[in-house]
């Protein structure tokens, strides 16, 4: 959601949410590879185990831009 949708302007919650939020897809995505392998569906199970490592990738892209942010002086109330 753009700024105005949400209400914030804080960057740090903004990268915290996406990085909460890949997060708990990458959990949720372990169940839906199982459930293809055991239906013996190895093309969709690896399909579910790409996205698994894009949305890793993508929380630890959050924790890098929040530490920058932690560091820097405009990161926003979140990070003081």
């Amino acid at each position: 959601m753009a700024t105005g949708e949400t209400g914030f302007k804080d960057i740090t919650y903004d990268l915290v949410s996406v990085q909460y939020h890949a997060l708990k897809a990458g959990h949720d995505y372990g169940q839906y590879v199982r459930d293809a392998d055991n239906a013996g569906k190895k093309e969709i199970a690896q399909f579910f185990r790409d996205v698994m490592a894009q949305d890793s990738e993508r929380a630890e892209q959050c924790h890098r831009f929040i530490s920058e942010l932690a560091a820097a002086d405009d990161a926003g109330p979140a990070a003081r």
